[in-house]
This record gives C-alpha cells, sequence and structure tokens, in this order.
C-alpha cells in the first residue's frame, strides 16, 4: 500500500486568506511577463520557463492545503507521464514534496474517535490493533488490527476536524482555476474542482463509502482476476476492511517485471470499463495507490469513497464516438459531437482536429495489443503540452459536458498508469466487450 502521509488538516480563516493572496499575485506577475516575451521570445524556452514556473506555483498551494488538496494532486500526478521529460522534473520533484511524510495523528487521539464510533467497548471488537499507522490519506490514516473472529483487518480513522479543513481547502482551491489551467490547457479545471466538492460529502461519511465498496465486492466477489477486501464495519467516521496484502502498483512501475507491468495494465482497464455494467458505479479515483496486484495475478482494488453513480452502464454515445473516430468517419462523428454538446457554442472545429484530440482512447484500439508508453502518451496528450499548437485551440473549442466528466477523467488517468507501466494491454478485446456503442458500429 502507497503510503502517503499527510499533515493533519488543522487552520485559521487568516491562514487560508494569506495563502490565497499569495499564488495569485504571482501568478498575475508571471503572467504579464509570460505575455512580453511570447512576443518575440524562443519558444522552447518560453514553454520550459511556464512550466517550471507553473508547477512551482501549482504546488506551493497544493503543499499549503495538504490533506484538501492531495486527491486533486493525485489526479495531477496520474498525467505525469503525459508531461515532456524536458518539462517534467518540476512536476516529479513537487509532487514528491507534497506527499512528504509528517507525524501521524496520535494513539491517543485514534482511541478518542475509535471511541465515538465504535462505542467505549471497541477493543473487545478486536484481538489486536497497531496504534502505529500504516499509510495515510488525504483525511484519514489506516491501521492494522486482528478482528474477533481472527481476520487481519485494515482500520480507517478519520482525522478529527478534517471535514470541516477539506471543505474550506476546497474553496480555497477554486480560486486558483486560472492558474491550475496554466498546467492542464484544454481541461476544465473548474468542473473538475466542482466534481471534488460535490464528491468530499460522500467521502467524509465513511458509510457511503462502504456501501460502495460492499457493491463492488458482491459484484467481483469469485471473480479470477479482481479482488475487493470486504467491508467488516462501518461508521461515519471509521470503516474496518479486510486487510490486502499485495504488491502497490506504484513499486511496479518502479521495478516490476515485464508480466507483472502487463497483467496490471490489461487488469486495469478491463476494471474500469466493466465496472458500470457490473456493478453500476464507477471507481473515480485512479492512482496506483489504490490498486494492488496480488501473487496469484489478481488485481486488488482499495478506496471506493469515489464512485461515480452509472446504473444504466457507459452512455452508448461514448462509444459510438470512439468508434467513429476508429473509422475516420469525420462527418457522423462531428455530427455526434454538436449534437451531444461536446461543441462550444458558436465555434468551428475540424474533423481531423476532433480526432487528434481524441487519440488517447482510438490510439490503443488499432491493434489487438497495444503498448502504452511516456512517449506515445506525450505526443497523444499534444493538447496539455503544446500551448501554441492546433490541438490547444481545439482543446478550448471543444467542451466536456458535466455528465462526461467524471468518465474521462477516469479513464484519461486509467490511461497515465497505464502509460506508467509501460504496460501491453489489449484495449481492443476490452472496448469491444464494455464499450455500448463500439461493438454495434
Amino acid at each position: 500500500m502507497m503510503v502517503i502521509v499527510t499533515d493533519i488538516p488543522r487552520r485559521s480563516s487568516s491562514r487560508t486568506a494569506r495563502l490565497a493572496s499569495i499564488p495569485l499575485g504571482i501568478a498575475g506577475r508571471a503572467a504579464v511577463g509570460f505575455g512580453r516575451r511570447l512576443a518575440g521570445g524562443d519558444r522552447e524556452e518560453i514553454d520550459a520557463e511556464m512550466t517550471a514556473k507553473a508547477a512551482e506555483q501549482l504546488f506551493s498551494v497544493l503543499g499549503e492545503l495538504k490533506g484538501g488538496a492531495m486527491k486533486f494532486g493525485q489526479a495531477l500526478s496520474v498525467m505525469e507521464a503525459a508531461v515532456p521529460e524536458e518539462f517534467a522534473e518540476p512536476y516529479r520533484e513537487a509532487l514528491t514534496k507534497l506527499q512528504a511524510e509528517a507525524p501521524p495523528l496520535p494513539a491517543k487521539s485514534v482511541h478518542r474517535v475509535l471511541d465515538q464510533q465504535l462505542g467505549t467497548r471497541w477493543r473487545e471488537r478486536f484481538t489486536s490493533f497497531d496504534d502505529v499507522p500504516t499509510a495515510s490519506a488525504s483525511i484519514g490514516q489506516v491501521h492494522r488490527a486482528v478482528w474477533s473472529d481472527g481476520r487481519d483487518v485494515a482500520v480507517k480513522v478519520q482525522y478529527p476536524g478534517a471535514d470541516e479543513a477539506l471543505r474550506a481547502d476546497l474553496r480555497t482551491l477554486s480560486r486558483f482555476a486560472s492558474l491550475f489551467a496554466t498546467v492542464m490547457p484544454g481541461t476544465d479545471v473548474r468542473a473538475i474542482l466542482d466534481e471534488l466538492t460535490a464528491r468530499t460529502e460522500e467521502e467524509l461519511d465513511y458509510r457511503t463509502e462502504a456501501d460502495n465498496q460492499r457493491a463492488f465486492a458482491a459484484a467481483f466477489d469469485g471473480d479470477p482476476d479482481v479482488l475487493v477486501p470486504r467491508v467488516v464495519a462501518s461508521s461515519p467516521k471509521v470503516t474496518v476492511t479486510e486487510w490486502l496484502s499485495a504488491t502497490p502498483l506504484s513499486a511496479i512501475i518502479h521495478d516490476g517485471t515485464r508480466e507483472q507491468r502487463n497483467r496490471a495494465g490489461e487488469l486495469l482497464a478491463e476494471f474500469h470499463f466493466a465496472s458500470p455494467a457490473r456493478v453500476g458505479m464507477l471507481h473515480s479515483d485512479p492512482h496506483p495507490g489504490n490498486f494492488m496486484l496480488l501473487d496469484d495475478g489478481r488485481l486488488g482494488v482499495l478506496d471506493f469513497g469515489a464512485t461515480a453513480p452509472m446504473p444504466d452502464g457507459f452512455p452508448p454515445v461514448l462509444g459510438r464516438m470512439v468508434r467513429l473516430a476508429l473509422d475516420e468517419r469525420f462527418d457522423e462523428l462531428t455530427r455526434l459531437l454538436y449534437d451531444n454538446d461536446f461543441v462550444l457554442p458558436g465555434r468551428t472545429v475540424t474533423d481531423r482536429e476532433i480526432a487528434d484530440y481524441l487519440r488517447p482512447f482510438t490510439d490503443p484500439i488499432h491493434t489487438e495489443s497495444f503498448h502504452f508508453t511516456r512517449a506515445w502518451l506525450q505526443k497523444a496528450a499534444g493538447a496539455a503540452t503544446d500551448l501554441t499548437g492546433p490541438q490547444f485551440k481545439t482543446a478550448r473549442t471543444l467542451n466536456l459536458p458535466p455528465q462526461y466528466l467524471s468518465v474521462f477523467r477516469v479513464l484519461l488517468g486509467s490511461v497515465g498508469i497505464c502509460a506508467q507501466l509501460d504496460a501491453y494491454a489489449p484495449y481492443m478485446r476490452i472496448l469491444t466487450k464494455w464499450l455500448p456503442g463500439f461493438a454495434d458500429e
């Protein structure tokens, strides 16, 4: 399990106000300077400076907010593979700082939360409980324990005050939408922040997460490829689930074998495409810390706080869109995008520009098995890295309707992890089986 230890989220409103004023001033001065140089400066030098400055400002904000910004930082980290090598170092360094260790919640505070959530006789429900946390996330930390029936379990305890601090952090982040857009051109950052804010209320009540996990565990019970730990007990601020011992994808990305990389990439892709049909929900927190590879080759899945309800599965329009782009039926594809509000009102976009913009989804299905690499993703995600090219114009022309935001974010995140894994995966087979509207064409 990837360990991301954050500060216990406590801050005053005045500190948040000071934090809000500093980066905006820096961003304003930087924008003026960049504007002057864009008129006649060297493009590569300008791009490099803009990227480094944007990364510095962005993660300065995230580093101050810690708990409330961790999920936003994780959303960026899965697409780190799309950043060209000459620009990537500032992002990697900043992400490392963001994930730096900090003191855990003291045992006395943990016990107080357990008293409140599981009753003052909670110790009788465990054979043993380790007061030293094994991992920490944005709003809580995880302890290993043994349940009364002998099962090894993971006990997730929410930090006291995390709910109000997280809400305050997200309000602050929303004020920096234009700053974040600098490093994510073509992305509706405001919509992402709005979605994160909406999901926050769900994640703060661990009973919702437990219900989500129960649904996934039931749907994948006995599955030969996916394991979801069962929920043992739950309350608003504490959950107890079966312990999962496996190799996190973050470790496989670092030094996994070719077999492990390919297996992890294939199972990750299939899990995301199959879940809406099998569970009626989409796991909406795609980053390597939430997925593990067991010794028997199964994919272990953790953290169900963020899920998108999809009772009818994926919308068929998505499958039809990908099929039309694959077949280069541009006239039909353009009409489909206009009819479903994927193009901003009054804007015009060419068929080829749309096809180029959809490359992260269509390239992997030109062959039976596709090799996901950082180099490929850097090229396919040109709209996110080339501030002067034609794809940047397309990014500002195309629109992402709110009902598709979770889907695109999760699938792009899944693609980003596959690229970090350097994995081969049979995307054509997976989409043909699980994406409505794709095989129908």
